[in-house]
């Protein structure tokens, strides 16, 4: 099978699976589930690199699979957060251009109030861009942590 075909089996890019292939990369924890069920394989045989001899058991599946509702409900959850920092950056951006256009802000404050109060949108707007992109970054060292977590919840078993 070519990296293609597995690729659109799984919905991922063959660019993912190629990553994976060379191990700079590991596939998310959804994937990882699919894998282990398409090649009938255990997970930790994808994780270790190696093929054991037993299957995965009933309750290990399971726990797996707690693990990728967690982790896709910690995802969304992470989504929707990020979402509200951009939708205020953007907020705050949308009076600052309706204040330069049509001196929105004057309608409610003194003159020169009114300036001081565009730049302190424009700033405040700059800083929820800030916090969103510092944010998704930080996205890696959690994705870090899944891992570690997974392995030792494997190695348990």
């Amino acid at each position: 099978m070519t990296q293609e075909q597995l690729a659109e089996i799984l919905n991922v890019s063959s660019r993912s699976v190629s990553r994976w292939e060379t191990g700079r990369n590991i596939p998310d924890l959804s994937v990882l589930v699919e894998l282990s069920e398409f090649y009938s394989v255990d997970i930790k045989e994808i994780i270790d690199g190696e093929r054991k001899s037993e299957n995965m058991n009933i309750e290990e599946k399971e726990t797996i699979k707690k693990i990728v509702e967690y982790a896709g409900n910690e995802k969304h959850q992470k989504a929707g957060k990020l979402n509200k920092y951009f939708m205020l950056a953007l907020a705050c951006f949308v009076v600052v251009i309706f204040n330069r256009q049509f001196e929105v802000l004057s309608y409610i404050f003194q003159k020169n109030i009114d300036e001081f109060v565009s730049g302190m949108l424009c700033g405040l707007g700059l800083l929820f861009e800030f916090i969103g992109f510092y944010n998704n970054n930080h996205d890696i060292t959690l994705k870090e942590r899944k891992r570690a977590f997974i392995k030792s919840a494997l190695k348990k078993d």
